[in-house]
Order: structure tokens, then C-alpha cells, then sequence
């Protein structure tokens, strides 16, 4: 039997069926023959259905005052079956008839004598916990509550759920002879929601004349529709301005989406889309009718929808393959970077600790050990590594040499170390271990015969007194320690599992720890254009203030096309130098020096005194060159042209920086030839001595290139580092830092509150980060003038050089920083009258400056391991906004520094902080001793709880503290 799609049509029956049955109904529904009396004529082609009410019979009815149940049973029969003969297809029950089984009877008897009569139950009012008495009464269907929902409520799908208990269910589209009270546009969306949410549909003939495309679209689901024929089951998805109902099948299913609040139902996105489970694959469902809403933005829209259909792995893992699969799982190896695809970075001389998570099934004694050499050893070293719970092990693995060096983490099931465990265990609790003993005896035996030949011997002698002995003499034989130890050398690993190799690079300890000092040394002289030899003069300045390494902007020839004028401007005046970036000229290019800076001696002599004076020279790597270089006359194949035969300046649009062009690295002819050149700029400042290079935008050139280039360098000169200038994404730098750069420029510029330096610290000293991203924290640069210190005065620079100096191990300022010069371009963080631009003058003692708060930085720094890097840095409770407050631990030392700094360079601050005398097992009211760091002075705190006073003329303290000496 196909869904019925019935149309109510009143007290009357239509003449003509010719309207209706165009629009697929297949069954009309008349209500004048309640009570079981009269006979209507059925209409030809369509199905007649009558409604009948037991429940409510009129006063003159024969069963009106009878409560016999044979009698209603017998009379309601010949009734029914009076009608069926007579040409009617079925019936409505208005009212459920609990009492005396009489409605279950009148049914299944009547049905015993008319088999395809259509029995339908009418509902909405029941309650659904009296639907039980219903089951199995014989219904075809159940009329649902449609006209009554509110578009939103789930309680439609809860009915279908419980109408499907005793009968597939009809869906009424509408209230047939009542008034409409609703909008167009929702009668047409019940309409297509009875097609969707039954299996069958009910609606008046009232819509039938005013909405008859969508009554027959309606129809025709009803009628053909897979998924609708199928029980299936029903959804709803109410959301603020759309209700999704969701109507399953097997494999399809039917979806119609609710616009609500003039919210158009064909807007659907993939938020509503992933509330439909595994029903992803939606299409529209395509409707010809002229007032079907699917057709323009409306109401209500059709979509159908398919299960996606599961992902059939290629091939399966056979037996044979999966049980050579590792028992013994190695994860998560510290330090590894990407799983060993690039290296991780640590400093000579430190002892690097290796970490694993080493597991197995079952509980067998596992064994462990990390293989170790430098990249150009053949041999590697064998460190056995120890278990410290929760299926850690670690191994300590100290670096010697500078450079590349690898490592691999081998386990496997120690069959003899777990049997000592468990023979130990039986032993200890009195069992009997005589087999056992056989079993370990065993083991020494077939350990023999694979040992090699320097423990052969050993393990025959351990042998032959295990056989020759009393099981106390065994026992204490196989479990003595020299035993262990041998059985460990010589035993098969049982299922051995390696991870590996895992790459460290060991760069020198300028690497991590260095103080950097930047000039142009054009600015080196207080009078005019000043040269190299003018830098040397200033030396003593510089290494005064302890600075490790002397850093210079690009000291090569400046193009004069398009030459930049003071402050940054596009018209330069004949006097003005331009932009050192600006590199190359008819004099030379990235290999030349500028002429007014002074020649190769007079370089190699800067070399030669900053190294007698302690300082090591970094020089700037920047891969742009000015349109006079003499690469592009030398080598056109490597830039990129414009169609007019113009060269394409460097761009970041809508800004054009036309006293710069960019190499094109994958130019024809490029590669290798300009890949090769850049190498060899680089070896030839080797050559003069540098070995640190500050690489300007490193970012804006292909990661490709960098790692080459810095690998092909390091193969020779493993010393070299290379500083990322890179201000751009935490990815981008991240990733500079994982394919070579020894340090990176950093967002500490630019993290002033408590909250974001503390964020920011804990980020880049923690997993995985740390591993391959080492911090540089500038202060300022000849770019970067931060509008933190363009308004907070000679505290703020204090407040600045003292968070970078204690909080990373390497830090560096610009020249003028010590000075306190903060006067910039309105509304911009650059300087005003930058040295980039042009020659500024300086008086290295003007008054006001910090010269000597930064030297005894410096001087604390070296003197202070725990300050040489941002590892380990612990932040702790200071009870107050405006002040940040945190320590460091060296290792192999029982004290902590710690430092107290303001961050409000404009008032004093009153804070109390707490000690950290957890961390040495004491107690809140012990004692520590301090030696405050700035002052020199020593003395003790009592209690956990200080307090300290932060001035702006004094806006940071670092105190050194330790427990009291016990006596």
C-alpha cells in the first residue's frame, strides 16, 4: 500500500475528482459520518475515507446508553463493513477508545472480513504515555501534531518517535476547515514539512486551491519518495534563525531547512551542515512549481541528503606483519625537533638531558639506551638511560665539541631483569622458586652462546657454579649484581625498538650568551661622517658598558639612484648619505666597503682591536642591493624585469622602496650561480674575521635558501652564528629558527604589561619551543623606537635594560639607547633624525645617561650563570600590577636570583612578593640569606612574605638569596 495523500474535503465529496487527483491525492476524507451512520458516495478515482468518533456518539445514536462491549463490537462492525462493501476505502478514529477493548476489536474483527481496509488514528491530544494501550490495535497510521508546532520545538521528533510505536505516522498539514491564522509562506512550509516529517500526508482542501503546486509537490514526495516510504526516524536542529528537520533512511535522507525571522532558507552553511551527523552530502531538491518556495529565498528549502560512505582501507595488516610490529613504543624525545627533521640547539660544554616515554604491553622490565657521536665520528658512544617513573627514562649526554651531533634512543624487553624482579618477588614471599632457578639458569646458558667473546668467558664460569650449587647458592648467584650487569651485555634484546637519529647543534656560547652593541659607524665621530677607524676610538665606550660583540648596520657601498633622503624621505639632498640598506654602487657591492667609512685595513684593524679589547665584530647580511650594484649590470638573469624592461623594485604595496631592487632566487639564471654568491659573501667576511652575521628579513627570502646556505657555512665553520632579524609571524620566525638561525629578534620590543612578558617568557622557554628558538631581545633598533620609551623618560630605559638583560641571555641596543634618546617622528615608532638616514652626531657623556646601570647589567650577567639564559626563568607572586617579579636557578647551584622590576616608569611602587621557600623544603617563617646584587650588601629575610619599594630612579632589584647555613 503507497503513503496516502489524502485531502479533507468537509461534510461533502467531491463530483469531480479530476482537480484533486492532478494534484496526486489518491484518498479524500469526509467528516458527516461520524457516528457510523449513512452512506456517502465515493468519488470515482479517488479513495473515500470516513471520519468516525466512538467516543462522542449523539443522543439518538442506537449505542448511545449501551455499555455492553459485545454489543458496540458487533453493531460497529456490520457498520464498518456496511461502508467498505459500499465503495469506502478506510477510516479516521477522531477519539481513541480506551475502555473494554472495543476500538482494538472493531478493528482487527472488521479487518478479519475487509483485509485492505485503511485504518487511521487520530492523536494529537493523547498523551504519549497512554499510546501504549494503542499498540497493536491494528492502525495503519497515526495522525501527528504538525499544525500545532512551533517551528522550533524538538517535542515534533519525541511525538514521531512515539506515534512510530503503534503506526507509521500521517502527517496534517493544517487544521481543515478553520480559519488561517498563519503567514503564506509558513502554511507552505508545513505543507512540505508534513512530506518530510510522515509517511503520508493530511491537508485541507482550503490549501489544495490556494497553494496547489505545493500541495502537489507535497503529494509527490509523499507518494515516491524512498525515504519517506522507509520509517526511518526524525531530527530536529533549532537554532536562532533556522530549524534544520532531519529525515532518515537507510542510505538518503530528506532535510528541510526553516528560515526563521526573514531569515532565508537557502543560506546554508557548513555550521548547520555539521549538525546533521554523518548526513555531510547535500543537494538541493530540485522543484518545478511556480509557488514552491525552493525556487526563490522563502521559508522552507528541500535539500536531500547522503551518507557518506566509510573510507575502505587499502590493504590490511596481515598477522605475519603485524606481529613484527615494535612491542616496545618510544615517544616523545627530548630534545628532538619535528621528530629529528631539524636539530635541536644547546651551547659546548653543557650536558644535554636526554628524555624518552618508553613503554610495552604487559609488565615486562624494559631496558634502555642512547648511541651518541658527533656528525663526523664514525663510532658512537653507548649511555645506558635510567627510569624515573611514569615510563620516563633520561640520560645525561654532554657536549664536547661545537657542532652537529646526533643521537638514537634503542629499547627493548630485558627477559633477565624481569626475571630477577619476579624471582625476587616469590623469593621474598616464600614460594617455591626451584623452577625458576631452572628457567634463570636458562637464560645464562642461551645468553652464552650469542655473548661476545670478552664475556663468553664470564657467563660459562657463572654457569658452571649455578649447576654445582645449593638453590641458596643460585638464588644469590643469579641475582648478584655482577651477574645482572653481564646478563645486560650479552643477553639478546628482545624486541628492540629504535627511535632516531635525533640532530643537537652545540654552538659556541656566544650563541646564548652575549650582550650586543649596534652603531653605524658613520655616527662613530661627534663632528662629521665618521669612518672605521673612528670606531675603534669609541671601543672604550663600548666594552665600558661590557658589551660582548660590536654589531654594525651594512658597511658596504651606497647606491645613489633613488637615494633616501633624512628621515626616510624620497628626496635626498646632496649631502645626504642615504640608507646603508641601500647596497652597492659602481665602487663594489656586498664584498666592497664604503669608501667613506675607510678601506679593508682599516676593517681588519677594527677586527684587530675590538678582539684585543674583548669584543667580537657582527656584521649585517641583508640581501637587497641599490639599482647601482654592480650585480645588475654583471648578472641581469638574476633579478626580476618588468614587461617595459624596467627593473621591479622592492615592494611591500602599496609602499615601493625604489632605492632598493630584490635578487630573484628562482630567477633562470639563478641557481645555483646567485645562491653560490650570497655563500660567498659570506665566506669572504669570514675571511676578514667575523663570524656572527645579523641577516636582515631573512623572512622575505626562501626558507630553502637559508637552510642551505647556513648548513654549507657551518660544514666549515661550525663557530658561525646567524642572527634572525625576522619581526614577522611566531610561525615564520619559529621556523627560521628550526632550519638554522643560531637567534632571533623577538616580540619582546613590543610586551610591556606583566601579563604579556610573563605569556610571552613562558612560551619561548617551554616545549617545543625551546628547542630550537633561542631569544634576542633588543631594546630598540634604528628602526624600532618603542612608544614605551618615547614617553617614559630615563626610568623607562632603566626599566627596559633591565627586563632584557635578566630575562634572556642575549640582549642588545641600539647606540643612543644608553643615552636615553627617545625623540621621534609624530606618530610613528621610528626615531626622529635616524642614523639610518643620515650622520648623527653623539656626546657619549651626556648627562641623564645610563652608562653605568648598563655595565653593571653587563657585569651581573657574567658573573651570574643563572642570567645567561631565559631558560628557567619561574615567575612568582608579586601582589601588585605594576611590578613583575621572577627568578632564575642555575643548575648545579642551590641559590636563585631573583628580580623585582616596575613596570610605571612615572610613579614609585610599594609591593610585597613572596620568597620561594617551598623550593628548598622550607618552611613560611624560615630564614635565607641575600646579597643584594646592586649594592653589594648582605643580610637575611625572615618569612616568606617581603616587601620593596620601586622608585624611577631605581624601578628594578636583583637579589641573590640561598637558605641560612645550618649550623
Amino acid at each position: 500500500m503507497s503513503p496516502p495523500r489524502i485531502c479533507h474535503t468537509g461534510t461533502t465529496v467531491p463530483n469531480d475528482p479530476a482537480p484533486l487527483t492532478a494534484l496526486d491525492f489518491d484518498c479524500v476524507l469526509a467528516d458527516g459520518y461520524r457516528d457510523g451512520r449513512g452512506n456517502p458516495e465515493a468519488a470515482d478515482g479517488l479513495k473515500l475515507l470516513l471520519d468516525i468518533d466512538m467516543a462522542n456518539l449523539p443522543g439518538d445514536h442506537p449505542l448511545a446508553n449501551v455499555e455492553n462491549a459485545e454489543t458496540q463490537v458487533s453493531w460497529w462492525k456490520e457498520a464498518l463493513c456496511e461502508r467498505l462493501a459500499s465503495g469506502v476505502a478506510g477510516f479516521r478514529f477522531l477519539h481513541p477508545l480506551q475502555s473494554n477493548g472495543v476500538m482494538r476489536r472493531v478493528v482487527s474483527e472488521t479487518r478479519e472480513r475487509v483485509p485492505d481496509a485503511l485504518f487511521i488514528l487520530n492523536t494529537p491530544g493523547v498523551a504519549w504515555s497512554d499510546l501504549a494501550f494503542l499498540k497493536g490495535c491494528g492502525f495503519d497510521y497515526c495522525v501527528s501534531s504538525l499544525p500545532w508546532w512551533d517551528l522550533r520545538a524538538p517535542w515534533l521528533a519525541e511525538e514521531y518517535a512515539a506515534l512510530r510505536s503503534v503506526a507509521p505516522v500521517l502527517a496534517m498539514a493544517d487544521l481543515p476547515g478553520q480559519p488561517a491564522y498563519e503567514s503564506a509562506d509558513v502554511r507552505r512550509a508545513r505543507l512540505l514539512l508534513a512530506a518530510v516529517s510522515g509517511s503520508g500526508v493530511l491537508t485541507g482542501a482550503e490549501n489544495a486551491a490556494e497553494f496547489p503546486d505545493t500541495v502537489q509537490a507535497m503529494n509527490v514526495l509523499a507518494a515516491s519518495d524512498p525515504v519517506v516510504a522507509a520509517p526511518g526516524s526524525l531530527k530536529i536542529f533549532p537554532s536562532a534563525s533556522r530549524t534544520v528537520v532531519l529525515r532518515n533512511g537507510e542510505e538518503e535522507a530528506l532535510v528541510a531547512v526553516v528560515g526563521l525571522n526573514g531569515t532565508p532558507a537557502d543560506r546554508l552553511d557548513r555550521t548547520v551542515i555539521a549538525d546533521l551527523d554523518e548526513w555531510s552530502m547535500l543537494e538541493p531538491v530540485v522543484m518545478r512549481q511556480s509557488d514552491d518556495p525552493a525556487r526563490r529565498p522563502g521559508m522552507t528549502r528541500l535539500y536531500r541528503a547522503r551518507r557518506a560512505k566509510p573510507v575502505r582501507r587499502i590493504r590490511a595488516l596481515t598477522a605475519q606483519k603485524a606481529a613484527r610490529e615494535p612491542r616496545v613504543i618510544i615517544e616523545n624525545v627530548l630534545p628532538s625537533v619535528e621528530g629529528g627533521r631539524y636539530p635541536a640547539k644547546r651551547l659546548v660544554g653543557e650536558t644535554v638531558r636526554i628524555e624518552a616515554t618508553i613503554y610495552s604491553d604487559g609488565h615486562p622490565v624494559l631496558a634502555a639506551e642512547i648511541s651518541s657521536r658527533a656528525e663526523d665520528e664514525r663510532e658512537a658512544q653507548v649511555r645506558p638511560m635510567t627510569l624515573i617513573g611514569n615510563d620516563r627514562w633520561v640520560v645525561d649526554l654532554p657536549l664536547l665539541r661545537p657542532g652537529r651531533h646526533v643521537f638514537a634512543v634503542e629499547a627493548w624487553i630485558d627477559a633477565y631483569g624481569t626475571f630477577v624482579r619476579d624471582l625476587t618477588k616469590k623469593h621474598d614471599a616464600g614460594k617455591d622458586i626451584r623452577l625458576d632457578l631452572k628457567e634463570g639458569c636458562a637464560l645464562i646458558e642461551a645468553a652464552r652462546h650469542h655473548a661476545p667473546a670478552g664475556l663468553r668467558g664470564a657467563l660459562e664460569t657463572i654457569a658452571a657454579h649455578a649447576n654445582r650449587s645449593t638453590l641458596v647458592e643460585q638464588h644469590a648467584l643469579l641475582t648478584a649484581p655482577e651477574t645482572i650487569e653481564a646478563m645486560r651485555l650479552a643477553a639478546p634484546r628482545a624486541f628492540r625498538t629504535e627511535s632516531g637519529p635525533y640532530p643537537i647543534d652545540a654552538d659556541r656560547k656566544a650563541a646564548g650568551f652575549a650582550a650586543w652593541y649596534e652603531i653605524f659607524p658613520r655616527s662613530a665621530d661627534g663632528d662629521r661622517h665618521g669612518t672605521l677607524r673612528d670606531v675603534i676610538a669609541i671601543l672604550p665606550h663600548i666594552t665600558a658598558m661590557g658589551f660582548d660583540v660590536l654589531y654594525m648596520p651594512p658597511i658596504h657601498p651606497i647606491g645613489r639612484t633613488n637615494r633616501k633622503g633624512r628621515n626616510n624621505t624620497l628626496v635626498a639632498m646632496p649631502d645626504d648619505v642615504g640608507s646603508a640598506y641601500a647596497i652597492g654602487s659602481p665602487e663594489g657591492g656586498h664584498d666592497a666597503i664604503h669608501t667613506e667609512l675607510g678601506t679593508a685595513e682599516d676593517f681588519r684593524a677594527l677586527v684587530a682591536e675590538a678582539k684585543a679589547a674583548g669584543l667580537e665584530i657582527a656584521m649585517d647580511f641583508a640581501v637587497q642591493c641599490s639599482p647601482d650594484h654592480p650585480w645588475l649590470k654583471e648578472h641581469p638573469g638574476w633579478f626580476e624585469w618588468r614587461p617595459d624592461g624596467s627593473i621591479r623594485y622592492a615592494e611591500n604595496p602599496p609602499k615601493i622602496y625604489e632605492d632598493i631592487v630584490n635578487v630573484d632566487f628562482y630567477a633562470k639564471n639563478a641557481v645555483p650561480e646567485l645562491w653560490l654568491a650570497l655563500r660567498d659573501v659570506i665566506l669572504h667576511w669570514i675571511g676578514e674575521g667575523v663570524r656572527i652575521f645579523r641577516v636582515d628579513n631573512p623572512h622575505t627570502k626562501p626558507f630553502a635558501f637559508w637552510e642551505w646556505l647556513i648548513a654549507d657555512i657551518r660544514a666549515i665553520h661550525p663557530d658561525a652564528i646567524f642572527l634572525a632579524e625576522a619581526f614577522t609571524r611566531p610561525a615564520i620566525m619559529y621556523h627560521l629558527g628550526k632550519i638554522g638561525f643560531s637567534q632571533s629578534y623577538t616580540y619582546f620590543t613590543w610586551r610591556n604589561t606583566k601579563a604579556e612578558l610573563t605569556e610571552y617568557i613562558e612560551e619561548i622557554a617551554t616545549p617545543p619551543v625551546d628547542a630550537f628558538f633561542r631569544p634576542h631581545f633588543f631594546v630598540n633598533t634604528p628602526d624600532i623606537n618603542p612608544l614605551f620609551l618615547q614617553t617614559s623618560g630615563r626610568a623607562g630605559f632603566l626599566i627596559r635594560a633591565a627586563l632584557a638583560a635578566t630575562l634572556s641571555g642575549l640582549w642588545g641596543m641600539f647606540s643612543g639607547f644608553e643615552l636615553c634618546e627617545a625623540a621621534a617622528l609624530p606618530g610613528r615608532e621610528e626615531y626622529l633624525d635616524s642614523d639610518k638616514y643620515a650622520v648623527r652626531p653623539r656626546d657619549w657623556n651626556a648627562p641623564g645617561n645610563i652608562i653605568r646601570e648598563i655595565a653593571q647589567l653587563n657585569r651581573l650577567r657574567k658573573s651570574e650563570p643563572a642570567l645567561q639564559s631565559h631558560m628557567g626563568t619561574t615567575f612568582y607572586n608579586a601582589f601588585n600590577d605594576n611590578v613583575i617579579y621572577y627568578g632564575k636557578h642555575p643548575l648545579g647551584h642551590e641559590h636563585r636570583v631573583l628580580v623585582l622590576v616596575c613596570l610605571d616608569p612615572h610613579n614609585s611602587q610599594s609591593v610585597s612578593f613572596e620568597l620561594p621557600l617551598w623550593e628548598w623544603g622550607l618552611g613560611d617563617t624560615d630564614v635565607v640569606a641575600v646579597e643584594d646584587l646592586l649594592t653589594g650588601s648582605k643580610f637575611v629575610w625572615h618569612g616568606k612574605l617581603q616587601n620593596a619599594l620601586l622608585t624611577p630612579d631605581v624601578p628594578y632589584r636583583i637579589w641573590r638569596i640561598a637558605p641560612e647555613p645550618r649550623a
